[in-house]
């Protein structure tokens, strides 16, 4: 039995219906709202350059400053757009850096301070070692926002600032059963 013909004009209407239904789903795009004193920036005053180079190149994904472009509107854009944003904001988000974590249960407030320490000075250590590989900005990133492309000499900049803060603590070791 032979296979019926598909037209164009079929395969078109099809796509654009799918392509129409696929807008009711609108992922989150949010900026929340952060402590200006929770702020990267707010501790690390004065490092205009650094700055500039992350408004430029990092800040869409890494704070709560995102600019939301019209086809971050449109799906199924918008969920791949939004999933970078929320994955990117929840390795590092400058904007809310030094927000006081909440313990864990079982955790007292000076373990959860003493973890979130020593989780800031890996992340400083991952941005340099990230911008010097190549890595980040991402390059899906970096072809729609051609300014974004670290220039020569952005990734010592970031990296000179980044040495300049204090190393992480030791990790507190866990107790021994007996």
């Amino acid at each position: 039995m032979p296979m019926p013909r598909i037209s164009a004009r079929a395969v078109v209407v099809t796509l654009v219906g799918l392509l129409v239904v696929a807008q009711v789903y609108r992922p989150a795009q949010t900026n929340p709202v952060a402590a200006p004193e929770d702020s990267f920036w707010a501790h690390h005053p004065g490092n205009e350059a650094a700055k500039a180079i992350f408004d430029r190149s990092c800040q869409d994904c890494h704070s709560n400053d995102t600019t939301w472009p019209w086809y971050s509107k449109v799906a199924p854009v918008s969920w791949l757009i939004s999933r970078d944003v929320r994955e990117g904001r929840r390795e590092l988000n400058l904007s809310e850096f030094y927000k006081t974590p909440t313990p864990r249960p079982g955790q007292t407030p000076e373990q959860a301070a003493t973890m979130a320490v020593g989780r800031r000075s890996r992340k400083v250590k991952e941005i340099c070692d990230q911008v010097k590989e190549g890595e980040m900005p991402m390059w899906i990133y970096t072809a729609i926002h051609q300014g974004a492309t670290l220039q020569p000499g952005d990734a010592d900049t970031l990296c000179a600032l980044m040495n300049l803060l204090p190393p992480a603590p030791p990790r507190p070791t866990p107790p021994t059963a007996r």
